[in-house]
């Protein structure tokens, strides 16, 4: 309930705007009950991170990507990924009020540096299954693939009210999150793509 309600705060005024009496009034609780659970705003807002980063992991890992072929998989990891950035717009705000401060809150967080440990290993598997059958180029970087596939999607999602100024395209109107998919999926599956025969030359 607190972490609810944190998040809430935080997603809507950032670190530097949210307060703690405010949280502890959506609560219900005293400022002083707030305290008791957590020591301080900062750690609060740690709390908030480690959650959000924690739930987009459960969303990956409700994914199982060894039930598909290799490009298929692809395809359902990117959606996924975009679509969970798409019905939880906090989670931008978020990790983009984060990283204005230089990730100073997440450095602390000790769970966050191994949460994604399973998800790097599962997709490793993945491209690993696309190479044995000649689909997919080798020497592949699993961490870089995942950061270009929530990039692509993250940046978008951000971003779309300046770049439709800046485009004179309408980014928010019907049909466009749909269109950016479809262009990523696209964009990383060329990359993944293998253009040389399999027995071909090195």
């Amino acid at each position: 309930m607190i972490i609810e309600a944190a998040r809430e705060e935080f997603a809507e005024n950032g670190y530097d705007g949210a307060r703690t009496d405010r949280i502890a009034i959506r609560t219900g609780m005293s400022k002083g009950v707030l305290y008791h659970y957590f020591n301080s705003k900062d750690d609060l807002f740690v709390a908030v991170l480690e959650d959000i980063y924690q739930e987009l992991r459960s969303q990956n890992e409700a994914l199982v990507l060894s039930d598909f072929e290799p490009e298929a998989g692809i395809r359902e990891l990117i959606a996924h990924t975009y679509k969970y950035f798409v019905k939880h717009p906090e989670f931008i705000v978020l990790v983009n009020s984060e990283n204005l401060m230089k990730s100073q809150h997440l450095e602390k967080s000790q769970s966050v540096r191994s949460m994604f440990a399973p998800l790097s290993r599962r997709l490793g598997e993945l491209i690993g299954r696309g190479q044995e059958q000649g689909i997919f180029r080798a020497n592949v970087d699993v961490v870089e693939l995942y950061i270009s596939i929530v990039g692509l999607g993250y940046f978008f999602l951000s971003n779309r009210w300046t770049l439709s100024v800046v485009f004179n395209r309408d980014l928010l109107a019907e049909g466009a999150e749909e269109r950016r998919l479809a262009h990523m999926t696209e964009l990383i599956l060329d990359y993944l793509r293998n253009v040389k025969p399999k027995d071909g030359p090195k």
